[in-house]
């Protein structure tokens, strides 16, 4: 049965489930000794901060959701202070099937944050904190992500507490990677895309995508398809009204090329993948596959 998201409106105390499932791997080897082993505890502390936190407010039922954390350290300047990139994902299942679908895959090169061993990581979305605010941001985006696959809309709350943060974020003494910039991707520039009303119909055309296609696609192949390439070319349509370096494009084509082409490559009509190749050329070559028969 799908995931539907209740809230208990007849108890006297909440009692509100956890979002997610994360998982946090790091690697040190860019770091001496002596930082390792103050970081050692390091990726437990965000696991746990991960997914011991609630999120949404709200009584979250069904499948928490698979998420991962993969945290590249860069630099340590002195006892107290870091850099890293992180690369985060997330899916979701799809339904009448044992698979799942790579929901988001986002390589972030700009955290910078304080970080003392052993130090105990609080949850307060309202104050800006360089540690716990990125994880923070991600969580919303990754529940507004798989909030969206399943209602139509149904992640905007989530985005405007990412926004929040982004906000925060940018106006602090942290702000790297949480102010525009001319680089391909920035967390300010990412969620200001998904909530302009310019991506609107991207965002009903993703529910679809998710809910009417993948989830019924071994149930009814045809139909399914055709809810599938209802965003392709809705996004076709437009594609020259949008800017190319859309962040959110950029994002959503970089965890979805490999699925168009799994689940699209025998569509009777092969011009999706000419119209595909046009609204995402990063991916060419996997979209190639189909229309030169590789």
């Amino acid at each position: 049965m799908k995931k539907i998201i209740f809230i208990l409106l007849l108890l006297p105390t909440f009692i509100y489930s956890q979002e997610l499932n994360a998982r946090v791997s790091v690697n040190f080897e860019k770091l001496s000794p002596a930082s390792k082993e103050r970081l050692v505890e390091f990726g437990k502390q965000v696991e746990n901060y991960l997914n011991q936190n609630k999120y949404t407010g709200q009584n979250w039922e069904g499948d928490k959701i698979n998420c991962s954390f993969t945290i590249f350290f860069l630099s340590a300047s002195d006892e107290l202070h870091y850099t890293a990139q992180v690369v985060v994902t997330s899916q979701r299942p799809i339904y009448n099937s044992h698979r799942n679908s790579l929901m988001l895959s986002v390589l972030d090169t700009k955290w910078s944050f304080r970080y003392e061993k052993n130090q105990i990581l609080y949850f307060d979305p309202s104050t800006f904190e360089p540690l716990t605010s990125f994880l923070d941001f991600y969580a919303y985006v990754i529940i507004g992500y798989d909030s969206d696959s399943y209602d139509p809309l149904g992640g905007s709350d989530l985005y405007a507490k990412a926004y929040d943060l982004a906000v925060l974020g940018g106006n602090s003494s942290s702000s790297s990677g949480w102010i525009l910039s001319n680089s391909s991707y920035s967390r300010r520039a990412f969620i200001e895309d998904i909530r302009n009303s310019q991506f609107r119909q991207f965002r009903e055309d993703f529910f679809n995508y998710h809910y009417n296609g993948l989830d019924e696609f071994y149930k009814d192949k045809a139909a399914a398809q055709k809810h599938m390439v209802k965003l392709i070319n809705d996004l076709y349509s437009v594609i020259d009204k949008i800017n190319r370096r859309s962040v959110v494009l950029k994002v959503f084509f970089d965890a979805k090329h490999a699925e168009f082409y799994k689940y699209l490559k025998d569509y009777p009509d092969k011009d999706i993948f000419k119209k595909l190749k046009k609204i995402d050329p990063s991916h060419t070559s996997t979209y190639d596959k189909v229309l030169y028969n590789e």
